[in-house]
């Protein structure tokens, strides 16, 4: 019988396979492994040879070590995107998921960072540590000149920020939100409305965005604006509904076409007719909005591609520069409906 108190040691994992052996059984020098598994652009290899040593590596479950080539390339292959601190719509969810598959065809690896609940010292601390090539900010962690310096520092090429605010000493990409609350203010008025009510909804973080949305509907001349604060559920959208008439509003910019249809649907479940009483007005031209009763209007935001910014990214990585470009990221458009 088997002696308990002393379990058998368990068996030694096998050595993890080498480029050397995936040039032995591919046939090719180990230079041409390393060309071919890590895309290298510069040097012609048949495509015949690259099925072979692509065959061969799989075969031997070999997969190149980041941190060696890391070494031999000077800097990582790393795209620092941190996640979203704020319930993302699917108009900006689309839009980071081509930036995304864009980056990984240009041969980087993206990694997500959560950064909830860090400050801008502490998220650029622990940003840095993973010596990222490129960093993408979303806008919600607030940025320094110092914590680029610090990103800069620490490897990384190109630092560019997301938002409706520029950070000093980054590649700013600048979405107006204040122009996304000016025209569907100025859609409203041009439809007679006078007395609008802007949702401003209560969910922590979107306040960076409907901040500048607010701010863009009271631009427009000869239009009285009412926040509305309404969180995005239904008791909070009947709430408000059910105290509609003594607000006296007769058009309502509801933030996005998610908060528009939950408010939508809690007004005319109330008896306020749409867009009779008052008109709705959304944001991002969603499918939903063209799906509910009556249809919704919205603005239309004219995002960039994936691809495009995944472009932007790999021309600051290969050629970095010490000055900060801007570049304006959205235009917009108002489209009428049924609901204005």
């Amino acid at each position: 019988m088997p002696d308990s108190t002393n379990p058998p040691n368990p068996p030694t994992p096998p050595n993890p396979p080498t480029s050397a052996d995936v040039a032995r059984l591919a046939g090719v020098s180990r230079a041409t492994v390393s060309y071919v598994l890590n895309n290298a652009e510069a040097v012609r290899i048949s495509e015949p040879t690259r099925r072979k040593v692509r065959a061969a590596a799989e075969e031997l479950g070999y997969v190149p070590h980041a941190a060696a080539r890391s070494l031999r390339a000077g800097h990582t292959r790393i795209v620092l995107l941190p996640t979203s601190h704020v319930p993302a719509g699917p108009l900006y969810s689309t839009f980071l998921n081509e930036l995304q598959w864009a980056l990984r065809r240009l041969d980087y690896t993206v990694v997500q960072y959560g950064s909830l609940g860090l400050t801008g010292d502490e998220a650029v601390r622990a940003w840095a540590e993973l010596r990222p090539v490129a960093v993408i900010s979303l806008g919600e962690t607030a940025l320094s000149l110092h914590n680029v310096d610090t990103l800069k520092r620490a490897g990384a090429r190109a630092v560019l920020t997301l938002g409706p605010e520029r950070v000093a000493g980054a590649h700013a990409l600048v979405m107006d939100q204040a122009e996304v609350g000016a025209l569907a203010a100025a859609h409203l008025a041009g439809r007679g409305r006078r007395r609008i009510g802007v949702v401003v909804p209560e969910e922590p973080g979107l306040d960076l965005f409907s901040g500048p949305r607010l701010a863009g509907a009271r631009t427009v001349p000869e239009v009285e604006v009412t926040p509305l604060a309404l969180a995005y559920t239904e008791e909070s959208a009947a709430a408000l509904a059910a105290r509609w008439g003594e607000l006296g509003l007769d058009g309502v910019f509801a933030y996005n076409d998610e908060y528009a249809v939950l408010l939508m649907r809690a007004l005319l479940d109330a008896g306020v007719r749409v867009p009779e009483d008052v008109a709705v007005m959304g944001a991002d031209d969603l499918l939903i909005g063209r799906l509910v009763r009556p249809r919704l209007s919205s603005v239309r935001i004219e995002m960039p591609s994936g691809e495009w910014l995944a472009g932007l990214v790999d021309r600051a990585v290969r050629v970095p520069s010490a000055m900060a470009e801007r570049y304006d990221l959205t235009g917009a458009v108002a489209v009428p409906r049924e609901s204005t």
